[in-house]
């Protein structure tokens, strides 16, 4: 049991004008209290209550430790949300997680008539967005391992592979080096491919001159790792070095304003403004970053919309990349730990352009 960090959301709970909720999430359950199920499409949720009556709704084909927070069981036969109701002091707001599947929701909103339902992730997930010293290191050791796999993947590149080769090859380090797998399947883009930020491996084969992409990340102790590099198949043609070189220093340009209190859209306008200058504005065309910690994209983005300030604890990806349709693609990706002063950047790996392969 995490006792302080439910006492941490039950004071955001208050905070917010809450006094009960339900939390749906899986990773979050995990985090609050050491039980993880995976429920596929039967309920499962955390009940909490400001006046410590917490509870959990649990099938009972699931198998989960005894804690102290109360189980509430039921059968695949049982009207599961009919319980939750009966637990629910009607009448007053009810807080309800981000994914908290509509056909449990619809139900319980019409059991409840007189109850006001609020959407109220962020009790939880700007809990989880701060991570204590064993998170924090956590996140340090799976970027470590990531840097060492980005060296491996580099030495490893050929010309003449394909995107789907090198992806497996990926895997396989991850393996060997203790993760319990990847964070995301790899990006793995090859030339033209690259200009796709979100390109999955296929058959295409490394030229002499293209420009490689890799965009990976781990998951070790339950916690994920991100970076992405971008290189050049034996020789590199002078534009697209520029590029690289461009967007390497809006990736430092952002990293260098991290510090507590500085709103997040401030870094994605640092890094963004940048690339406009340079009349590559459009072609920046996602966030500048995410944040990550048990999964690897959380709640929580660095984006021109976030206005909230980064605060001590948190850990986002700083990516920005330029994208150039049927041609070329670079992005430059490391993960930030903000600390008290500034930031930590968590990933080592060389981010200046260099030919491989």
């Amino acid at each position: 049991m995490q006792t302080e960090r439910i006492a941490r959301v039950l004071r955001a709970m208050e905070q917010a004008g809450l006094r009960q909720m339900i939390v749906s999430d899986p990773q979050s359950i995990d985090y609050l209290t050491g039980v993880y199920v995976e429920p596929f499409e039967r309920l499962f949720a955390l009940y909490l209550s400001a006046d410590g009556a917490h509870k959990f709704f649990l099938n009972k084909l699931y198998t989960v430790p005894k804690t102290s927070i109360e189980q509430v069981w039921f059968t695949d036969t049982d009207d599961a949300v009919a319980l939750v109701a009966e637990h629910v002091r009607g009448g007053e707001p009810l807080g309800i997680d981000k994914n908290w599947p509509a056909r449990f929701l619809l139900p319980l909103m019409e059991r409840l008539p007189g109850t006001p339902c609020r959407l109220a992730s962020a009790c939880v997930d700007g809990v989880r967005a701060c991570k204590d010293a064993a998170e924090q290191e956590l996140m340090r050791e799976n970027s470590r391992i990531n840097d060492e796999v980005m060296r491996r993947a580099a030495a490893f590149v050929r010309e003449g592979m394909t995107e789907r080769e090198v992806a497996a090859y990926l895997l396989e380090q991850y393996r060997a080096l203790g993760c319990e797998g990847p964070s995301f399947d790899p990006i793995v883009s090859f030339g033209a491919n690259a200009a796709d930020p979100h390109h999955m491996p296929d058959d295409t084969r490394l030229r002499a001159g293209d420009c490689i992409v890799l965009d990976i990340g781990g998951k070790k102790g339950g916690y994920c790792s991100d970076m992405t590099r971008t290189y050049f198949c034996r020789t590199a043609d002078a534009r697209y070095t520029a590029l690289h070189d461009l967007v390497r220093r809006a990736n430092e340009a952002a990293e260098a304003l991290v510090r507590p209190g500085v709103p997040l859209c401030e870094l994605d306008r640092a890094a963004r403004e940048l690339i406009a200058a340079a009349g590559y504005g459009a072609y920046f065309t996602h966030r500048l970053g995410h944040f990550i910690g048990r999964t690897e994209h959380e709640q929580g983005d660095v984006s021109s919309a976030n206005t909230a300030p980064a605060q001590e604890g948190m850990v986002f990806s700083i990516e920005p990349g330029i994208y150039l349709p049927g041609e070329f693609g670079v992005r430059v990706e490391d993960l930030v730990l903000v600390t008290a002063t500034g930031c930590e950047v968590l990933n080592k790996a060389d981010k200046h352009w260099r030919c491989i392969g």
